[in-house]
C-alpha cells in the first residue's frame, strides 16, 4: 500500500450532521433559511442562549463590581440627611456609611479585572469559532461559487465583517448587558423609595426612545452601503496587485490610480455619511438627557418644598435619574454600532448560508484506488445555464492509461478535468472510480491519489521544500529527493542560496515558470497519484523550460492514469489516445498517427498549431 493510500485509510470519517454537506455548528447560528430579519436578531439570541451560563455568571460579578454606583446614592443621601437632622448615635453612622463606602469602592479594582478576563476569552473564542466556520465553508463552497464572487469581497467579508461582529458581540457583552442591569437596579431602588418620582422617570425616559427611532432607518441604510463601498474598494484593490505588471507595461498607472482614488473617494463619501448622522443622533441624545436630568431636578425639588421627600432624597433621586437617563442613553447610543454590527451578520450569512456546496455525501468508504475511470453519458452545464459545456461525453480509461484532451477554446477541456476532480458534478450521466459512482464516495479521500499540475504553477510564499511537501505530515527524506530528482530540480538547484530551504517568494516570483512548474511535478511525484492531471503544463513555458518540465513529466506519468489537456500538440505524441473536442462533444478519437491519418479536426488543429509554433 502507497504512503497515501495508507494515509487516506487513517483519515477519521466525519459523519455530516446535516446532507449536502453544510456546516451545522456555524449555519445555526447565522439561521441558515430564516428571513434577513431573523437570522439577523437571531445570530445574538443564538449565542446568548447557548452561553446563557457565562451571561448569568458575568452578571452577577458586574452587579458586584457596579455596587459603588448603586450605593453611593443611598450613602451619600444618608450621610446629607444624618448631618442635616442629627440623630443620636449620627457620628457612628457617618463613620460606618464611610467605612461601607471604602469597601464597596476598593473591591471594583479585582472584580472588574475578574468579569474583564471571562468576557475577553469568551468573545475571543467565539470570534475564533466564526472565523473557522467561514473558513469551513468557504472550503466547501462549490468552484462555480467561487468563480462569481470577488475575491476582494471575500477578503473584506473575512477581515472586515468579522470585526465588526465580534466588535458587536463585545458591546453587547461589555456595555449593552451592564447598561441594562443598571437602569433595572437604579429603577427598582427608586420604586422601593418613592413611587411617585419613579412614575416620572417611567415617564419622561422613552423620550430617548423616540429620538432613536428618528434615526434608526437612516443609520441602517448608511452602514449598509458604507459595508457595500468597502466590499467594492477591497474588490478593486485586489485587482489592482493582480494586475500590476501589466498595468506598467501598458503606461495605465495614472489611469489605474485614479480609478482606485475614486473607489477610495466613496467609502470616504459613505463613511462621512456615517460619521454626520451618528455625530447628529449622538448630540441630539445629549440635549434630550440634560433636559430630562434638569426637569428631574426641578421636580425633586418641588417634592421636598411640599414635604414628600428629603432634602437627601433630592441628592439620591437626581443621582438615581442620572443613572437610569444615562444608562437608556447610552444604550440608544450604541445603536449605531449594534447596526454596523448586525449589518456584518447580514453580510456573513451571505457566505455561511450559501446553498452551492460541492457535493461530498459519501455513502461508502473510498478504498484503495487503483486509476480506472469511466465516463458514463456524462454531460455538465453551470448553474443558472442553459447551454451544456460537456455533452454526452462517454470514456472508459484503464489504470494506467495515458489520454490526452485537445481542442479549441471552450470546448469543455477544463471542465471534464473539474468533473474528474469533483470539483463540478455532472448534470446528467455518471462518473465511475474502480467501477465506483463518483458521487458515493468521501472526495477529500478520493482526492489523496490525485495530483495536478496546473499550466500556472501554484505556488505560496515559503520554501522550496514546504511547496513541495505541502499538506504531507509524513514522509521520508529519501522520496523528498527522489521526487526532487525525477522533477529535474536538481538542475536549477545548485544557483539557489539554501537549497531546498530557499525562499521562493510570494506565488514563487522568485523562480522562472519552468522552475515553478518543475517544484509542482515533485509536489505530485511525492504523493505517488494514481491519478494525473496536467492541465497545459507546458503551454507557457520557453523551449528550453519545455524540455526540462518535459524530461519530469515523463517520469511523472510513468504507471499512473494520465490526463494531459495540451496546447502544444507535439507534447502528446506518446498519448495512448487523443480525445479531440468540439462545442463539448467528443468529435474524434485515436492515436496521434491515427488522427493524422484520419484528416479531420485533429489534423487541422495539428497544422494551425505547427503554423504557430513557426
Amino acid at each position: 500500500m502507497s504512503k497515501h493510500s495508507t494515509e487516506a485509510a487513517e483519515l477519521p470519517r466525519k459523519k455530516e450532521s446535516h446532507p449536502h454537506n453544510r456546516i451545522p455548528d456555524v449555519e445555526w447560528l447565522f439561521g441558515y433559511g430564516e428571513t434577513e430579519k431573523k437570522h439577523r436578531d437571531g445570530f445574538l439570541r443564538k449565542l446568548l442562549r447557548r452561553d446563557w451560563w457565562k451571561l448569568v455568571y458575568t452578571t452577577l460579578i458586574y452587579l458586584l463590581q457596579a455596587s459603588p454606583a448603586f450605593l453611593m446614592p443611598l450613602i451619600t443621601s444618608d450621610v446629607i440627611d444624618v448631618v442635616t437632622y442629627r440623630p443620636d448615635g449620627y457620628l457612628m453612622r457617618i463613620l460606618i456609611d464611610g467605612i461601607i463606602l471604602f469597601v464597596i469602592i476598593a473591591q471594583n479594582v479585582p472584580t472588574t479585572a475578574w468579569r474583564s478576563s471571562i468576557i475577553n476569552k469568551w468573545i475571543r473564542s467565539t470570534s475564533a469559532e466564526i472565523k473557522s466556520g467561514v473558513i469551513r465553508k468557504l472550503s466547501r463552497l462549490s468552484i462555480t461559487y467561487h468563480k462569481e464572487i470577488e475575491e476582494g469581497k471575500l477578503q473584506s467579508k473575512f477581515l472586515r465583517d468579522i470585526e465588526s461582529v465580534e466588535a458587536y458581540y463585545r458591546v453587547v457583552l461589555a456595555s449593552f448587558v451592564p447598561c441594562l442591569v443598571g437602569a433595572v437596579v437604579s429603577t427598582v431602588i427608586a420604586v422601593l423609595k418613592s413611587p411617585i418620582v419613579t412614575l416620572f422617570f417611567i415617564v419622561i425616559v422613552p423620550l430617548n426612545v423616540f429620538v432613536t427611532l428618528v434615526f434608526r432607518k437612516r443609520i441602517r441604510q448608511e452602514n449598509r452601503f458604507f459595508r457595500q463601498e468597502n466590499e467594492k474598494l477591497s474588490s478593486k484593490l485586489t485587482t489592482t496587485l493582480q494586475m500590476l505588471t501589466l498595468t506598467k507595461a501598458h503606461g495605465l498607472i495614472a489611469v489605474e490610480e485614479l480609478a482606485v482614488a475614486k473607489r477610495i473617494d466613496s467609502v470616504t463619501q459613505a463613511g462621512l455619511k456615517v460619521d454626520k448622522t451618528t455625530a447628529w443622533f449622538g448630540s441630539f441624545m445629549w440635549v434630550v438627557s440634560q433636559l430630562l436630568s434638569a426637569g428631574c431636578l426641578f421636580f425633586c425639588v418641588f417634592l421636598t418644598i411640599k414635604g414628600v421627600i428629603s432634602i437627601g432624597e433630592v441628592v439620591l433621586f437626581q443621582s438615581l435619574f442620572s443613572t437610569i437617563n444615562g444608562n437608556v442613553s447610552a444604550l440608544i447610543g450604541l445603536y449605531p454600532t449594534l447596526m454596523a454590527g448586525q449589518e456584518a451578520v447580514r453580510s456573513l450569512s451571505e457566505i455561511v448560508c450559501a446553498d452551492e456546496l460541492e457535493r461530498d455525501d459519501a455513502t461508502r468508504r473510498t478504498g484503495k484506488i487503483k486509476g480506472k475511470v469511466d465516463f458514463d453519458s456524462v454531460s455538465y452545464r453551470y448553474p443558472g445555464e442553459t447551454k451544456e459545456v460537456v455533452k454526452d461525453f462517454n470514456l472508459h480509461v484503464a489504470k494506467g492509461e495515458r489520454i490526452a484532451i485537445v481542442g479549441a477554446s471552450g470546448s469543455g477541456k477544463s471542465t471534464i478535468m473539474n468533473l474528474i476532480i469533483g470539483l463540478l458534478s455532472p448534470t446528467s450521466g455518471q462518473i465511475r472510480i474502480d467501477n465506483q459512482p463518483l458521487e458515493e464516495l468521501s472526495l477529500q479521500e478520493y482526492r489523496h491519489y490525485i495530483s495536478v499540475v496546473p499550466q500556472n504553477s501554484i505556488l505560496f510564499s515559503g520554501t522550496i521544500r514546504e511547496n513541495i511537501t505541502y499538506g504531507l505530515e509524513r514522509y521520508s527524506e529519501r522520496d523528498l529527493l527522489k521526487a526532487v530528482e525525477d522533477a529535474d530540480i536538481n538542475e536549477f538547484l545548485p544557483s539557489l542560496p539554501n537549497g531546498l530551504d530557499s525562499q521562493v517568494g510570494e506565488h514563487g516570483d522568485k523562480l522562472s515558470g519552468g522552475q515553478k512548474q518543475r517544484v509542482s511535478i515533485a509536489r505530485a511525484l511525492l504523493r505517488d497519484p494514481k491519478i494525473l492531471i496536467l492541465d497545459e503544463a507546458t503551454s507557457a513555458l520557453d523551449n528550453l523550460a519545455e524540455y526540462h518540465v518535459q524530461k519530469a513529466i515523463d517520469t511523472l506519468v510513468k504507471e499512473r492514469t494520465t490526463f494531459i489537456v495540451a496546447h502544444r500538440l507535439s507534447t502528446i505524441r506518446n498519448a495512448d489516445r487523443i480525445v479531440v473536442m468540439e462545442e463539448g462533444r467528443m468529435v474524434e478519437m485515436g492515436t496521434y498517427e491515427e488522427l493524422i491519418a484520419l484528416g479531420g479536426k485533429f489534423s487541422e488543429l495539428d497544422r494551425l498549431n505547427q503554423i504557430n509554433q513557426q
